[in-house]
């Protein structure tokens, strides 16, 4: 029998392809895995939603900055946010591991482990992936939702005269990030702001609880739906709120007006950076995971009184060609939105 510390310390060359899995499969429902493709039941008239989301070591994630926990947490959020952004409620993920000889079986079973408790949350099944060897760590998770054709939320539906909803405060990843590389930093912050900015980084959630509160405005406010497109334009806000704001507009050919101060920001953020830097990190810092939505605004507001916390109309859709963000006392100048200054994988 293997001790204790051996098992802590084995490496994933000393337990094999079918070893690995072996121990993988434990994450999985049994009635689901074990043949070569997984099975999913759908609803009657429902569409078939399919997203993936690729991680890599030194890029997504570090051991400087994610626990293994975290990794698999962020990997299956980021997903699940995807499918919330299309309006669809999760069946199940896949996950493609490409692991070193050296990585540690620990390492895994941990980021399997923090997949399970994110999705866990949302009644979400792993039914299956494959394992490789890589020289570089990644994970590749492919996500599977299903929604009813008239409650696909595309980022071309935008209409002029639309309301800019953001579903909570963002920034805060961002900054959670910088104290998690620079511990230094963030001495006026006292330990439950600094706690909340990490967590924002380290543990966000997919807002898939949105979902059903749009649904109820659909349902009992009569909101119009034309030629089966439902009148709302989404995306999520992983790759920064300027970013998802323009992609939206530029899906739907139209431009936009955000005002600054109508941008949801943490108590925890102004007080950790200068109002400017965390507005910043708010448009451009990314991986905060909160829904973007354009829809009428009467309709808008009702949706951020549901939501309440945080939840804001922060600008309105235009048939211009830029995405203008606008200062309404004055002290700042006016600018165009754009995508080059956010993250970009091949800069």
């Amino acid at each position: 029998m293997l001790s204790p510390y051996y098992k802590q310390f084995m490496k994933i060359r000393d337990v094999g392809e079918q070893g690995l899995l072996q121990r993988l499969q434990r994450f999985c429902p049994a009635q689901i895995v074990g043949d070569d493709a997984a099975v999913l039941s759908m609803k009657p008239g429902c569409e078939l939603v399919v997203t993936t989301d690729m991680l890599v070591d030194g890029v997504h994630f570090s051991d400087r900055t994610t626990s293994p926990q975290d990794v698999g947490w962020r990997a299956a959020a980021a997903n699940l946010s995807d499918l919330a952004a299309m309006g669809a409620s999760p069946l199940g993920i896949t996950v493609g591991l490409g692991v070193t000889g050296d990585t540690e079986v620990s390492w895994v079973e941990q980021v399997y482990q923090g997949m399970i408790e994110c999705l866990g949350e949302y009644d979400t099944p792993i039914v299956g992936g494959d394992v490789v060897r890589s020289p570089v760590v990644t994970l590749s998770i492919t996500a599977f939702g299903e929604v009813t054709p008239n409650r696909i939320i595309r980022r071309s539906a935008a209409k002029v005269g639309d309301a800019i909803v953001v579903t909570g405060v963002h920034g805060s990843s961002r900054a959670g990030l910088e104290l998690l590389l620079h511990p230094e930093l963030g001495q006026n912050l006292n330990e439950s702001a600094k706690k909340a900015l990490i967590k924002a980084h380290q543990r966000p959630k997919p807002r898939l609880d949105v979902l059903p509160i749009l649904w109820d405005i659909l349902d009992n406010y009569q909101l119009p739906i034309t030629n089966y497109q439902l009148p709302i334009a989404g995306m999520d806000s992983s790759d920064g709120l300027a970013d998802a704001i323009v992609q939206i507009c530029r899906a739907s050919g139209v431009g936009g007006v955000v005002t600054r101060s109508h941008i949801p920001l943490s108590d925890s953020l102004l007080n950790f950076v200068s109002a400017q830097q965390a507005l910043n990190w708010a448009l451009y810092g990314g991986e905060d995971f909160e829904l973007v939505l354009c829809l009428p605004t009467e309709f808008a507001q009702i949706l951020v009184n549901k939501l309440v916390e945080k939840a804001a109309i922060v600008g309105k859709i235009t048939n211009e060609q830029d995405v203008h963000l606008i200062d309404s006392t004055g002290c700042y100048q006016n600018e165009i939105l754009n995508l080059s200054r956010g993250f970009q994988h091949f800069d």
